[in-house]
């Protein structure tokens, strides 16, 4: 594998791991509610700007995903996009940029 692609994949990794030590530990620490979480996102103006910038990053990068994807026809690409928004930018992104650095066959 190209060192990029092992780049991209840590990345991708990273990105799903270390977002996600943050999120379990403020569910243990509150509650298990994912509306309660939505409700600290928007806390005071500088978090709900960062969730619409992260927001509109991720609408920004489907575009991207599905645009290429009918281009290339890179179907297993597409995994990135509930990477994207189950896990989060961090992860999609990378993931994408892994799956489609892939050389061509």
């Amino acid at each position: 594998m190209a060192p990029v692609r092992m780049i991209y994949l840590a990345l991708a990794i990273w990105g799903a791991v270390h977002p996600m030590y943050y999120f379990i530990t403020w569910f243990q620490a509150n509650t298990w509610d994912i509306m309660a979480m939505v409700d600290a996102w928007h806390v005071n103006a500088a978090t709900s700007g960062l969730v619409w910038d992260l927001t509109i990053a991720a609408l920004a990068l489907t575009v991207w995903i599905t645009s290429e994807v009918a281009v290339r026809r890179n179907w297993s690409a597409l995994i990135a996009i509930p990477a994207t928004f189950c896990i989060g930018v961090s992860c999609g992104l990378p993931l994408y940029l892994f799956l489609r650095s892939r050389p061509v066959q």
